[in-house]
């Protein structure tokens, strides 16, 4: 029986604006995305026929509520070709963290039952049929920096951002993506300046970069959910760069100039989120 192992790579937002409602109900977005080295591992493998999911994390959905098993539909009715698959996917992303976990387990699944099943689909190809899954697949896909438009299909690679050390706290709960988007006080204006990011990326500036990063979905959770502002103020405090929140949250991240800041931030960060995540991370 064929099997592979892929590694399944989570994303932070560098800044993230919400433009408006669209006539289709999706948001116009623009945000820098960024690949980090937190990852899941899916052992992707054939069987006779259907699809088995498998997951070491009770909170991952085993039915077609996961995108992974949206996929492997995908894939089959893009390519005609009607398999069977057993996927096990072992979590180490959290759960409805802002960190794109189930998205970029879906590009995952594209690329494993690209290369299990020998279907020579190129990038592009790919990304087609991503942006028919979820928002942040196309970019899970690609994967790097880029800047996303749209609803998040429309990518642009931007200069490579990695091997920046960075520090991400998850409290312990998830956050529903659907219902920040409903709350979502819309301005009617840009509120991110996407080109001093960019700008940052270019000359590698960590610093400048981190003093411009804006999430408008932070006004949002901030409102039911206090804790975040709370490990926002504790990195600093710590030794962080200016924090974020990445995408709907409720993980919050912030870059550190010295590896010596990091650790120390983090011991004393895990002293005091006993029920959350604080895990070390870096760009790719």
């Amino acid at each position: 029986m064929k099997e592979i192992k892929i590694e399944s790579y989570g994303k932070i937002n560098l800044g993230l604006d919400v433009l408006y409602k669209r006539e289709d109900n999706y948001h116009e977005l623009s945000t820098i995305m960024q690949q980090i080295d937190l990852s899941d591992i899916l052992t992707i493998k054939d069987i006779k026929e259907g699809i088995k999911l498998e997951s070491n994390h009770r909170d991952v959905p085993l039915d077609s509520r996961n995108l992974v098993y949206k996929s492997w539909e995908k894939i089959k009715e893009k390519t005609g070709i009607n398999r069977g698959v057993h996927i096990n996917i072992n979590k180490r992303i959290p759960v409805a963290a802002g960190l794109a976990g189930g998205s970029t387990n879906a590009a995952a699944t594209l690329k494993g039952l690209n290369e299990l099943w020998d279907l020579k689909l190129n990038e592009e190809e790919l990304r087609n049929i991503a942006v028919e899954i979820g928002a942040d697949v196309p970019f899970c896909t690609m994967g790097g920096t880029a800047l996303a438009e749209g609803i998040g299909e429309k990518l642009t690679k931007l200069k490579s951002f990695k091997n920046h050390q960075l520090l991400l706290i998850n409290p312990g709960m998830g956050i529903s993506t659907v219902e920040v988007y409903k709350k979502l006080r819309l301005k009617g204006k840009r509120t991110l300046d996407t080109n001093k990011i960019i700008s940052s990326i270019e000359n590698n500036d960590i610093k400048t970069l981190s003093d411009n990063m804006i999430n408008v979905m932070e006004e949002v959770v901030l409102e039911n959910n206090p804790i975040i502002e709370e490990i926002k103020n504790d990195l600093i405090k710590y030794g962080s760069l200016k924090p974020l929140m990445s995408g709907s949250g409720p993980t919050v991240f912030g870059f550190f100039d010295d590896l010596d800041k990091l650790h120390y931030c983090k011991d004393k960060l895990e002293e005091k989120y006993t029920k959350g995540i604080v895990v070390e991370g870096k760009t790719i």
